[in-house]
């Protein structure tokens, strides 16, 4: 059962993020102090976002990064699952799709049910690309760019 995150809870979320970024890492690793000022700003300031974990029988299992942004073209604000993991003995039960269920569905895991929502995933990740295609994700049309200071 997916649930918001408590503050005891920070340090197994740091070790599952590390873990996620073993196994699908990004352009730079993600250090843990980036980890636990994500967790310290969602507690600080709700608005932008939360973490949830997933529980199973008293133990953590897995964990998201909800963020917020408002989009004008949308007319509302969009959910952006900024991470997910789920421990790999319990994948493939639907974890995911009721992350994403529940979040559509606004109150306890998200304030209000969001006008959308997104995520990225790795093109080399064909497994969470079917997965979020199964589940009506599609691409957009534009793409992201950044820069960083």
């Amino acid at each position: 059962m997916w649930r918001p995150a408590r503050i005891e809870e920070d340090p197994q979320i740091v070790r599952m993020c590390l873990e996620l970024n073993r196994e699908d890492p990004g352009e730079e690793p993600v250090p843990a102090d980036h980890i636990r000022a994500t967790l310290a700003t969602f507690r600080g300031e709700p608005v932008r976002g939360r973490a949830v974990v997933l529980e199973e029988e008293g133990r953590l299992e897995g964990y998201a990064l909800l963020a917020s942004f408002w989009s004008n073209e949308l007319g509302g604000e969009v959910c952006n699952v900024d991470e997910i993991y789920v421990a790999p003995s319990v994948r493939r039960r639907g974890h995911a799709a009721a992350l994403l269920e529940a979040v559509e569905a606004g109150p306890p895991l998200w304030p209000r049910s969001p006008v959308a929502v997104e995520l990225e995933v790795s093109p080399s990740n064909a497994g969470a690309r079917s997965l979020y295609a199964g589940l009506g994700f599609t691409p957009i049309r534009n793409q992201m760019l950044r820069r960083r200071r």
